[in-house]
């Protein structure tokens, strides 16, 4: 992993192939530090980054494969004329329909511990799109 981005170049892609278990969070956090620090990323994308792929990640291996240990979650990166990043964060689950959830800023949904992710992605990201399915998101960053 640490050769992993010793070799970032203009118009790159980069996959990874992770478990559904939450070792995996950890995992891409420590790619997305070393990620910051070879590509000098300004401290508010690398929070953005942080935050949205955490989500995302987190999303697919609950949500997505619910922690079945038979199915991987995949991540690319495009790191695209040092200016701009696409992630793609997949999983093997059903997919979800990402235009009918609660919306987590109405009132009776305030109180309520989860179902703010895809909010906070779309907020955080500068671009934020589902595939059809609903078991993969496109997360793009300028830096």
């Amino acid at each position: 992993m640490d050769n992993f981005t010793d070799t970032i170049m203009e118009n790159e892609l980069y996959s990874l192939q992770l478990p559904s278990n939450s070792e995996s969070v950890a995992v891409l956090e420590n790619f997305i530090d070393d990620l910051v620090q070879k590509l000098e990323i300004g401290e508010d994308v690398y929070a953005n980054l942080m935050t949205c792929l955490n989500e995302a990640i987190t999303n697919a291996i609950y949500h997505g494969n619910k922690q079945n240990p038979d199915k991987k979650v995949y991540v690319n990166l495009d790191v695209i004329l040092n200016k701009r990043l696409v992630f793609t964060v997949a999983d093997e689950g059903e997919g979800f329909d990402f235009n009918n959830i609660p919306d987590p800023t109405d009132l009776d949904n305030l109180e309520k511990l989860t179902g703010r992710g895809v909010f906070i992605m779309k907020r955080l990201a500068d671009q934020c799109i589902f595939n059809s399915r609903g078991n993969e998101v496109e997360l793009h960053f300028r830096y």
